[in-house]
């Protein structure tokens, strides 16, 4: 009789499923585009994101965690928000696609000879340097170098490199104030216990005034998952309560998360479980679950309802590991899992992370996943 309300339960929660599908796809278009400019640190990227973030849960029909839906904090960052002209040999190369600076450079402008020092290595003085690379990827540095260095994508010229000539502008902002986004679904029954789902929304921002990195499956994938499941628990309130965070700074070094760690909205010791979404765009291959043999009841309930459905084609185990913003509550003593798929794009961190190329192979499949599990944790499936 249980399996069979449960049964009924997923066909009526789930039964407006192509809609929410529609609204994640929305979501995505929308973070990615060139109005929220790679939802980073120029031309207000992560504050536009964030406002839209907060008007969203309003919307949905959240409630804040604090005072407010945002929770603000600052720390250093090195951004590029003017010149990024690059020429090697006399041919202007195109951002993103043809070169990226390395995050931590500074700016400089210089015309010299490049000595080549090996096969993929240049040197022009002591302040630029370049490096010939298969792949362009860029991150987020909170400190400026005392070099300029630039990758170049080796398909980008024929001929060995000789002459430089770059114009570069950097700027270097000590106190950039960013927003984790924080919002709740009050539980029926017992409001004190607190199931989590997080997503960091920021990305890398810009790169010059011209080129943006969108950040589809990394990570405007995970919040629009975070949202349409956000719009399901509001709808469909739940014993526990809900919470959902879309975390900043998680490109700068999981800042905003270790920010909320420190400085809690609500009391760490409250939360039962965290799902941490991060890169969940895709799934032809299956998806990994961080902290696997951490919790390892958690992963054989998740496993035994993914068995049960048929929702997953394989969920992989991972040990612990501090590569997404659930790390610092594992540390605090909150047990939590990351989630990320294979297969699809191999895009990530480049300028193709783009929405038009995410395939959402398995976005019903690991919402219905999540919902079961967090049944599960509830004692109610």
């Amino acid at each position: 009789m249980k399996k069979l309300c449960f049964l009924l339960f997923l066909c009526f929660a789930f039964k407006g499923f192509a809609q929410d599908s529609t609204y994640t796809r929305s979501v995505i278009n929308t973070l990615t585009s060139k109005q929220f400019w790679g939802r980073g640190y120029t031309k207000d990227g992560m504050k536009k994101a964030a406002t839209y973030l907060a008007e969203s849960y309003k919307k949905i029909g959240l409630l804040p965690m604090g005072s407010g839906f945002q929770q603000d904090f600052s720390f250093p960052v090195n951004t590029f928000p003017g010149k990024m002209l690059v020429e090697i040999n006399g041919k202007k190369l195109i951002p993103g696609k043809d070169f990226i600076i390395n995050n931590e450079s500074k700016g400089l402008k210089e015309r010299a000879v490049l000595q080549k020092i090996d096969s993929t290595k240049y040197q022009a003085g002591q302040e630029l340097q370049l490096l010939l690379k298969d792949k362009l990827t860029w991150s987020v540095a909170t400190e400026v170098a005392t070099t300029t260095t630039i990758q170049l994508n080796k398909k980008s010229i024929s001929t060995t490199p000789k002459e430089i000539n770059v114009d570069i502008e950097n700027q270097f902002i000590e106190n950039f104030t960013a927003a984790n986004v924080c919002g709740l679904v009050k539980g029926t029954q017992y409001p004190d216990s607190i199931l989590m789902i997080t997503a960091h929304y920021d990305h890398l921002g810009g790169m010059g005034a011209d080129t943006y990195f969108p950040g589809a499956n990394d990570n405007a994938a995970g919040v629009a998952t975070l949202l349409s499941l956000a719009k399901y628990y509001a709808a469909n309130p739940q014993p526990y309560s809900i919470g959902f965070i879309c975390f900043a700074a998680e490109e700068a070094g999981l800042l905003g998360s270790r920010y909320f760690v420190e400085n809690p909205l609500v009391p760490l010791a409250k939360i039962k479980f965290l799902i941490n979404l991060d890169l969940v765009g895709t799934g032809e291959k299956g998806m990994t679950v961080v902290n696997a043999s951490v919790y390892p009841k958690a992963f054989a309930d998740l496993n035994q309802i993914n068995d049960e459905y048929h929702y997953i084609s394989k969920i992989n185990p991972r040990g612990k590991a501090a590569n997404s913003d659930h790390y610092f509550f594992t540390e605090s003593g909150v047990p939590a899992f990351f989630i990320y798929t294979q297969g699809g794009p191999a895009a990530y961190h480049d300028v193709f992370d783009v929405a038009e190329n995410l395939p959402l192979t398995e976005y019903n499949d690991l919402f219905k996943l999540i919902v079961g599990f967090n049944q599960k944790l509830m004692g109610t499936k």
